[in-house]
């Protein structure tokens, strides 16, 4: 799944995100979502969010 839509991304998901300073080389960063800040229900590059650990990103796979 991928995470550009905001429906499929809940709190407490483990998810894969890409830091703003690794947009270029598109390395992600796994984690556990702890709040979502994209208010729209879509954005093509991934919904951003907040990991328990502070970062923030856009969603790019969401784990099962």
């Amino acid at each position: 799944m991928d995470g550009t839509q905001r429906q499929s991304i809940k709190v407490g998901l483990k998810v894969s995100i890409v830091l703003k300073k690794d947009q270029k080389s598109g390395h992600l960063t796994e984690g556990i979502v702890k709040d979502i800040l994209t208010n729209s229900s879509y954005h093509p590059h991934g919904i951003k969010v907040r990991l328990e650990n502070g970062e923030v990103g856009r969603v790019k796979e969401i784990h099962p």
